[in-house]
Order: structure tokens, then C-alpha cells, then sequence
């Protein structure tokens, strides 16, 4: 449905489509709920934007899905972090079958800002968050815009403006018109082209087979509004210009594949161009993996995400 936008450069459209295609369960005004752990203390909060499921204790880590995902994407992670850290994962509104109640309105800017009020409400002191494609763009944008609620940020095979990926020449005005276009298209298809489309993407976002499967099922669940506003949002949103002032310290995972995905020296440039300007950043290129780094190298991301839990 993007073939006008995105055949300009194909071999990284595979790695980096999901992105903006499936990267984001929430109950519009739940409280966060927590996991049965003893001693711990659910937080009083409530958003039509998001939900919050916790688990373990220690530490806090925030874990953000990508654009049309379940907050399952981070269970694994999440079981294997919770004897040592407190996790919080998030949920979108409009994903994978959870309400939308916002129309045609904006999606990105209300949830981070969400976000924010979800760390001061819970009482967290600088936690570390962790963003998978869309969801690392918000952390980025959550960074920026409230510092003081972030203690570090990993983001998972995200640019910062992800249209920069057809080439450095372009903006988020030159980006406009495909924007507008790949939100129409995500309104009208219908259900059988729906899914022939995102059975087709997921070959390119992941080597593993239960995810692929996994990212259809969500993204077909999600509110075509929600989905066709994010898609537009992500197409044009570009936090470079703020990079340069962040202090918050930002390690940036990206995948290389050279079997279907980003070859390596692509993937190189391409990032270490994106993020030239943010100060101290550390970018970790996970090879033989697609835009899913958590599933198509799972040991490999447990090890990134320990030292960057560590550092």
C-alpha cells in the first residue's frame, strides 16, 4: 500500500517498515494493573491513551511495543527481567483489538504525554525505557520533552525521523503527501487486501515465523483510525533538531540482515547519519536479524538490554 513511497530503496524498506507498520491490550481508563508480587503497590493512574501492566521488583524499566503491537512483543523480556526489575509495559490505545476513541484526532504527541503523566503519577524515579520501532521514537520524544522522567532510553531499530530512510534530502514536508497517501490507503483497503499486505510486510520485519504470524494478528486487530493517523504521525515526525540537546543517555539497537534484510554497511551509514548529532550515543548493530531484533536474536538482545540495564 506505500509501493510509491517505498520503492525507492526496498532492500531497507524490509528492515525498516515496521517502523510505521508494526513495530504498538488496553482497557480505555484502567488503572495499571499489577502482577500478583509481593510487596508491590499498583499505581493510581488511568488514560484513554494507554494502559500499564507491572510486574516484578526492583528497578524500573519501561517497555513501549511498536506502532499497531500488543505489549506481548516485550513478554519474554519482560519474564526474564521481572526477578530483578520492576517492568512496566505499556499499551496503546487502538492496537491490537484495544478500544480507540479519539477519531481522526492525534496519536503520538497525547500518548507520550501520557506517558509522562503515567511516571510522575507512579512515583518513578528516572526509569530506563525501552522502545521497540514506534515505540522508540516515543521515547525519544518522552526524553526530550520530560528529561527529568527518564533515566536512559534503548531504542530498537527506530530512526528519528523515520522518512529519512529514502534518502537525507528529505523532510517531514517533502514526507507530507506520502503520509497522507499511506493513511488513506490503511482506511480503505479492505479486509482480504488488508491482509495480504501485512502477510507480505512481516516476511521483511522478522525471520521468525510465530512473530510474523504474531504482527498480523495485532495489526489487523487494531482500529483502522488509530492505525491510519500513527502511520501519518511516524511518516513526519522528526526529533533531530532536539538530538543535539538531549542529556539523557541513549543506546540505539538496529538490525543488519543480509539475507532479505538491511545489509550491514547500509544499515551502518544510514544510522550513524540519523543520530550524528546526539551526544554519547551508542549504536549496536545486531546482526542476521530483522526489525524484531527481541525475536530473530533473542540472546543477543538480553545481553544488549542487561549491559544497557547495567551501565
Amino acid at each position: 500500500m506505500y509501493n510509491a513511497f517505498f520503492k525507492a530503496r526496498p532492500r531497507l524498506r524490509a528492515a525498516l517498515f515496521g517502523l510505521a507498520v508494526c513495530t504498538p491490550s488496553l482497557m480505555i481508563g484502567v488503572t495499571a494493573a499489577l502482577a500478583e508480587t509481593p510487596g508491590a503497590v499498583a499505581p493510581a493512574f488511568a488514560s484513554d491513551r494507554l494502559s500499564v501492566e507491572v510486574v516484578g521488583r526492583g528497578p524500573d524499566v519501561i517497555l513501549i511495543p511498536g506502532y499497531g503491537c500488543s505489549r506481548e512483543v516485550w513478554r519474554a523480556t519482560a519474564d526474564r527481567l521481572k526477578a530483578t526489575h520492576r517492568v512496566h509495559l505499556v499499551q496503546l490505545a487502538g492496537f491490537a483489538g484495544q478500544p480507540w476513541t479519539h477519531g481522526d484526532g492525534p496519536l503520538l504527541e497525547p500518548a507520550v504525554e501520557a506517558l509522562a503523566a503515567y511516571v510522575q503519577t507512579a512515583g518513578l524515579q528516572k526509569p530506563a525505557v525501552i522502545g521497540h520501532s514506534m515505540g522508540g521514537l516515543s521515547a525519544l520524544m518522552l526524553a526530550q520533552r520530560h528529561p527529568e522522567a527518564v533515566g536512559r532510553v534503548m531504542a530498537v531499530d527506530n530512526l528519528p525521523f523515520f522518512s529519512a530512510l529514502f534518502g537525507p534530502q528529505v523532510t517531514p514536508e517533502t514526507a507530507r503527501p506520502f503520509a497522507d497517501q499511506a493513511a488513506q490507503a490503511m482506511l480503505s483497503q479492505d479486509e482480504a487486501a488488508m491482509r495480504a499486505a501485512q502477510e507480505q510486510g512481516a516476511i521483511g520485519l522478522a525471520r521468525d515465523p510465530a512473530t510474523r504470524t504474531a504482527m498480523v494478528d495485532w495489526t489487523l486487530a487494531s482500529d483502522r483510525r488509530a492505525l491510519a493517523t500513527a502511520i501519518h504521525e511516524v511518516m513526519t515526525t522528526d526529533v533531530r533538531p532536539g538530538l543535539a540537546a538531549m542529556t539523557t543517555p541513549v543506546t540505539v539497537l538496529y538490525a543488519a540482515d543480509a539475507n532479505g534484510g538491511a545489509p550491514a554497511a547500509m544499515a551502518d551509514a544510514l544510522w550513524g547519519r540519523e543520530y550524528a548529532t546526539l551526544p554519547g550515543v551508542k549504536l549496536i548493530r545486531v546482526d542476521d536479524s530483522r526489525h524484531f531484533i527481541m525475536a530473530d536474536q533473542p540472546q543477543t538482545f538480553a545481553q544488549r538490554v542487561d549491559q544497557f540495564l547495567a551501565d
